[in-house]
Protein backbone atom coordinates (compact mmCIF):
# COMPACT_ATOMS: atom_id res chain seq x y z
CA UNK A 1 0.00 0.00 0.00
CA UNK A 2 1.38 3.50 -0.99
CA UNK A 3 2.22 5.71 2.42
CA UNK A 4 1.66 9.05 0.60
CA UNK A 5 1.11 11.99 1.75
CA UNK A 6 -1.27 13.71 -1.59
CA UNK A 7 -1.63 17.48 -1.76
CA UNK A 8 -3.78 19.70 -4.34
CA UNK A 9 -3.28 23.10 -5.57
CA UNK A 10 -5.89 24.32 -3.76
CA UNK A 11 -5.13 22.89 -0.62
CA UNK A 12 -1.82 24.17 -0.87
CA UNK A 13 -2.31 27.56 -2.11
CA UNK A 14 -2.29 29.51 1.51
CA UNK A 15 0.94 27.48 2.33
CA UNK A 16 2.72 29.19 -0.87
CA UNK A 17 1.75 31.84 0.08
CA UNK A 18 3.58 31.76 3.38
CA UNK A 19 7.04 31.25 1.69
CA UNK A 20 8.41 34.86 3.17
CA UNK A 21 7.09 33.60 6.20
CA UNK A 22 8.96 30.03 6.60
CA UNK A 23 11.79 31.39 4.84
CA UNK A 24 12.18 33.44 8.36
CA UNK A 25 10.92 31.24 10.35
CA UNK A 26 12.46 28.44 12.53
CA UNK A 27 15.48 26.76 10.98
CA UNK A 28 14.31 23.16 11.92
CA UNK A 29 12.86 22.16 8.71
CA UNK A 30 12.75 19.99 6.30
CA UNK A 31 15.95 20.42 4.06
CA UNK A 32 18.25 21.63 7.23
CA UNK A 33 17.71 18.45 9.85
CA UNK A 34 19.56 16.45 8.04
CA UNK A 35 18.80 13.64 10.78
CA UNK A 36 15.11 13.18 10.02
CA UNK A 37 13.18 11.99 6.58
CA UNK A 38 14.18 13.17 3.62
CA UNK A 39 10.65 14.73 2.22
CA UNK A 40 10.75 14.87 -1.02
CA UNK A 41 8.00 16.64 -3.51
CA UNK A 42 7.10 15.15 -6.77
CA UNK A 43 4.40 14.49 -9.37
CA UNK A 44 2.01 11.90 -9.04
CA UNK A 45 3.18 10.03 -12.06
CA UNK A 46 5.75 8.82 -12.74
CA UNK A 47 7.88 10.78 -10.12
CA UNK A 48 6.11 9.83 -7.09
CA UNK A 49 6.00 5.93 -8.29
CA UNK A 50 8.98 6.18 -8.75
CA UNK A 51 10.22 7.15 -5.43
CA UNK A 52 7.37 4.99 -3.79
CA UNK A 53 9.54 2.35 -5.17
CA UNK A 54 12.47 3.00 -3.69
CA UNK A 55 11.23 3.67 -0.46
CA UNK A 56 9.04 0.30 -0.23
CA UNK A 57 12.24 -1.75 -2.24
CA UNK A 58 15.66 0.34 -1.61
CA UNK A 59 15.54 2.84 0.46
CA UNK A 60 15.69 0.67 4.01
CA UNK A 61 19.16 -1.06 3.00
CA UNK A 62 20.79 2.47 2.03
CA UNK A 63 19.54 3.42 5.11
CA UNK A 64 17.79 6.33 4.31
CA UNK A 65 14.44 7.00 5.69
CA UNK A 66 12.04 8.88 2.46
CA UNK A 67 8.70 10.72 2.83
CA UNK A 68 7.00 11.47 -0.71
CA UNK A 69 4.68 14.20 -1.01
CA UNK A 70 2.41 14.61 -4.09
CA UNK A 71 1.81 18.12 -5.47
CA UNK A 72 -0.56 18.32 -8.65
CA UNK A 73 1.14 21.89 -9.97
CA UNK A 74 4.71 22.81 -11.38
CA UNK A 75 4.99 25.51 -8.93
CA UNK A 76 4.97 24.53 -4.93
CA UNK A 77 7.03 21.68 -5.61
CA UNK A 78 9.27 24.66 -6.02
CA UNK A 79 8.32 27.00 -3.71
CA UNK A 80 7.86 24.07 -1.12
CA UNK A 81 11.97 23.70 -1.97
CA UNK A 82 13.12 26.60 -1.52
CA UNK A 83 10.97 27.94 2.08
CA UNK A 84 12.43 24.63 3.54
CA UNK A 85 8.63 22.83 3.92
CA UNK A 86 10.87 19.91 1.59
CA UNK A 87 13.81 18.71 1.10
CA UNK A 88 13.81 18.29 -2.28
CA UNK A 89 11.83 17.55 -5.52
CA UNK A 90 11.59 15.62 -8.55
CA UNK A 91 9.05 16.97 -11.10
CA UNK A 92 11.09 18.80 -13.62
CA UNK A 93 13.19 19.49 -16.15
CA UNK A 94 16.49 21.37 -16.64
CA UNK A 95 15.10 24.32 -18.98
CA UNK A 96 11.98 24.20 -16.70
CA UNK A 97 14.34 25.14 -13.42
CA UNK A 98 16.00 27.70 -15.04
CA UNK A 99 13.26 29.92 -16.29
CA UNK A 100 11.71 29.14 -12.30
CA UNK A 101 14.97 30.38 -10.91
CA UNK A 102 15.25 33.36 -13.17
CA UNK A 103 11.54 34.33 -12.69
CA UNK A 104 10.91 33.75 -8.77
CA UNK A 105 14.73 34.45 -7.78
CA UNK A 106 14.47 31.09 -6.28
CA UNK A 107 18.31 28.86 -5.95
CA UNK A 108 17.16 25.60 -7.09
CA UNK A 109 19.99 23.05 -8.22
CA UNK A 110 19.96 19.93 -10.40
CA UNK A 111 21.37 17.06 -8.34
CA UNK A 112 20.71 14.36 -10.79
CA UNK A 113 18.97 13.25 -14.01
CA UNK A 114 16.65 10.40 -13.67
CA UNK A 115 13.84 10.06 -16.43
CA UNK A 116 12.58 11.36 -20.01
CA UNK A 117 9.29 11.83 -20.62
CA UNK A 118 8.71 12.36 -24.46
CA UNK A 119 6.29 14.95 -25.19
CA UNK A 120 3.59 14.12 -27.52
CA UNK A 121 0.42 15.39 -29.99
CA UNK A 122 -2.91 13.67 -29.03
CA UNK A 123 -6.50 14.06 -30.93
CA UNK A 124 -10.01 12.35 -30.18
CA UNK A 125 -11.03 13.43 -33.80
CA UNK A 126 -8.62 12.48 -35.72
CA UNK A 127 -6.15 9.59 -36.70
CA UNK A 128 -3.08 11.50 -37.51
CA UNK A 129 -1.32 15.15 -37.80
CA UNK A 130 -1.53 15.19 -41.53
CA UNK A 131 -5.94 15.21 -41.11
CA UNK A 132 -5.90 18.22 -39.10
CA UNK A 133 -7.87 20.50 -40.83
CA UNK A 134 -7.71 24.02 -41.56
CA UNK A 135 -8.09 26.45 -38.39
CA UNK A 136 -7.34 23.45 -36.44
CA UNK A 137 -7.17 24.27 -32.34
CA UNK A 138 -4.28 22.82 -30.64
CA UNK A 139 -3.97 23.18 -27.48
CA UNK A 140 -0.22 23.41 -25.68
CA UNK A 141 0.53 24.18 -22.09
CA UNK A 142 0.99 27.44 -21.05
CA UNK A 143 4.56 27.63 -19.03
CA UNK A 144 7.57 29.06 -20.78
CA UNK A 145 9.30 26.52 -20.82
CA UNK A 146 6.88 23.80 -21.98
CA UNK A 147 4.96 25.44 -24.12
CA UNK A 148 7.86 26.31 -26.58
CA UNK A 149 8.83 22.49 -26.01
CA UNK A 150 5.46 21.76 -27.52
CA UNK A 151 5.95 24.36 -30.58
CA UNK A 152 9.17 22.75 -30.74
CA UNK A 153 8.19 19.37 -31.32
CA UNK A 154 5.68 20.67 -33.70
CA UNK A 155 8.17 22.23 -35.86
CA UNK A 156 10.17 18.92 -35.81
CA UNK A 157 7.45 17.40 -37.58
CA UNK A 158 6.94 20.01 -40.16
CA UNK A 159 3.33 21.19 -39.13
CA UNK A 160 4.75 24.60 -38.37
CA UNK A 161 8.12 26.75 -39.12
CA UNK A 162 9.36 28.68 -36.08
CA UNK A 163 11.91 32.04 -36.31
CA UNK A 164 15.35 30.94 -35.99
CA UNK A 165 16.85 31.15 -32.45
CA UNK A 166 13.08 30.48 -30.86
CA UNK A 167 14.12 27.95 -28.95
CA UNK A 168 12.73 26.57 -25.72
CA UNK A 169 11.44 29.69 -25.10
CA UNK A 170 9.54 29.96 -28.16
CA UNK A 171 5.44 30.82 -28.28
CA UNK A 172 2.87 31.39 -31.12
CA UNK A 173 4.01 34.89 -31.91
CA UNK A 174 7.40 32.81 -33.47
CA UNK A 175 5.09 30.98 -36.08
CA UNK A 176 6.54 31.80 -39.61
CA UNK A 177 4.62 29.16 -41.41
CA UNK A 178 1.22 27.94 -40.11
CA UNK A 179 0.22 26.23 -43.01
CA UNK A 180 -2.77 24.73 -41.76
CA UNK A 181 -3.68 28.24 -39.75
CA UNK A 182 -4.17 26.26 -36.38
CA UNK A 183 -5.50 28.25 -33.61
CA UNK A 184 -3.15 27.67 -30.31
CA UNK A 185 -5.39 27.28 -26.95
CA UNK A 186 -2.70 28.13 -24.19
CA UNK A 187 -3.49 25.78 -20.88
CA UNK A 188 -2.04 24.78 -17.63
CA UNK A 189 0.04 21.92 -18.64
CA UNK A 190 -2.74 19.45 -16.21
CA UNK A 191 -5.50 21.05 -18.15
CA UNK A 192 -4.14 19.88 -21.90
CA UNK A 193 -5.47 15.92 -21.91
CA UNK A 194 -8.70 17.02 -20.55
CA UNK A 195 -9.02 19.43 -23.49
CA UNK A 196 -9.06 16.29 -25.99
CA UNK A 197 -13.09 16.30 -26.35
CA UNK A 198 -12.75 20.63 -26.71
CA UNK A 199 -10.06 20.99 -29.04
CA UNK A 200 -8.37 19.15 -32.19
CA UNK A 201 -5.60 18.73 -30.70
CA UNK A 202 -3.67 18.97 -27.90
CA UNK A 203 0.07 18.46 -26.85
CA UNK A 204 0.54 16.78 -23.47
CA UNK A 205 3.30 16.43 -21.20
CA UNK A 206 4.49 12.68 -20.58
CA UNK A 207 3.49 12.46 -17.13
CA UNK A 208 0.11 13.93 -18.25
CA UNK A 209 -0.57 11.31 -20.54
CA UNK A 210 -0.02 8.35 -18.27
CA UNK A 211 -2.21 9.89 -15.64
CA UNK A 212 -4.90 10.09 -18.57
CA UNK A 213 -4.47 6.88 -19.59
CA UNK A 214 -2.99 7.90 -22.96
CA UNK A 215 -0.06 5.62 -24.44
CA UNK A 216 2.66 7.96 -25.73
CA UNK A 217 4.30 4.87 -27.52
CA UNK A 218 0.95 3.90 -29.54
CA UNK A 219 -1.27 7.24 -29.20
CA UNK A 220 0.71 10.03 -30.19
CA UNK A 221 0.41 11.58 -33.46
CA UNK A 222 3.68 12.80 -33.20
CA UNK A 223 6.32 11.84 -30.32
CA UNK A 224 9.68 13.54 -28.98
CA UNK A 225 12.18 11.71 -29.43
CA UNK A 226 14.79 11.04 -26.86
CA UNK A 227 17.95 11.05 -28.62
CA UNK A 228 19.92 13.69 -27.23
CA UNK A 229 16.77 15.59 -25.65
CA UNK A 230 17.73 17.93 -22.90
CA UNK A 231 14.31 18.03 -21.48
CA UNK A 232 15.09 14.90 -18.46
CA UNK A 233 13.39 15.08 -15.55
CA UNK A 234 15.83 15.19 -12.64
CA UNK A 235 16.03 15.45 -9.00
CA UNK A 236 16.51 18.43 -7.84
CA UNK A 237 17.70 20.78 -4.05
CA UNK A 238 17.82 24.33 -2.70
CA UNK A 239 21.20 25.24 -3.60
CA UNK A 240 23.74 24.65 -0.93
CA UNK A 241 22.41 21.27 0.17
CA UNK A 242 23.42 19.26 -2.92
CA UNK A 243 25.86 17.49 -0.22
CA UNK A 244 23.28 16.14 2.32
CA UNK A 245 24.13 12.56 2.41
CA UNK A 246 20.23 11.78 2.40
CA UNK A 247 20.13 13.33 -0.85
CA UNK A 248 23.56 11.78 -2.17
CA UNK A 249 21.74 8.24 -0.91
CA UNK A 250 18.58 9.42 -3.20
CA UNK A 251 20.65 10.34 -5.98
CA UNK A 252 22.13 6.79 -6.30
CA UNK A 253 19.04 5.15 -5.95
CA UNK A 254 17.65 7.15 -8.73
CA UNK A 255 20.20 5.93 -10.77
CA UNK A 256 20.55 2.54 -9.71
CA UNK A 257 20.39 -0.60 -12.38
CA UNK A 258 17.04 -1.36 -10.11
CA UNK A 259 14.85 1.80 -10.79
CA UNK A 260 16.09 1.76 -14.46
CA UNK A 261 14.79 -1.92 -14.61
CA UNK A 262 11.60 -0.75 -12.98
CA UNK A 263 11.25 2.22 -15.25
CA UNK A 264 11.54 -0.39 -18.40
CA UNK A 265 9.07 -2.31 -16.92
CA UNK A 266 6.42 -0.37 -15.82
CA UNK A 267 6.33 2.36 -18.81
CA UNK A 268 7.07 0.50 -21.54
CA UNK A 269 8.27 2.86 -23.52
CA UNK A 270 6.14 5.89 -21.99
CA UNK A 271 8.85 6.63 -19.72
CA UNK A 272 12.96 6.46 -20.81
CA UNK A 273 15.61 6.34 -17.87
CA UNK A 274 18.18 8.87 -18.21
CA UNK A 275 21.07 7.12 -17.13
Amino acid sequence: MRNTAKFTTAVLAAGALTLGLTACGSDKDSASDTTGPLVVAASPTPHAEILDYVKDNLAKDAGLDLEVKEFTDYVTPNTATEDGSVGANYFQTQPYLDEFNKKNGTHIVSVVDVHLEPLGLYSHKVKKADDLKSGATVAVPNDTVNEGRALQLLAANGIITLKDGAGTAATPSDITENPKKLEFKELEAAQTPRSLDDVDAAVVNGNYAIEADLKPAQDALVLESAKGNPNSNLLAVKEGHEDDPRVKKLAKLLNSPEVKKFIEDTYAGAVLPSF
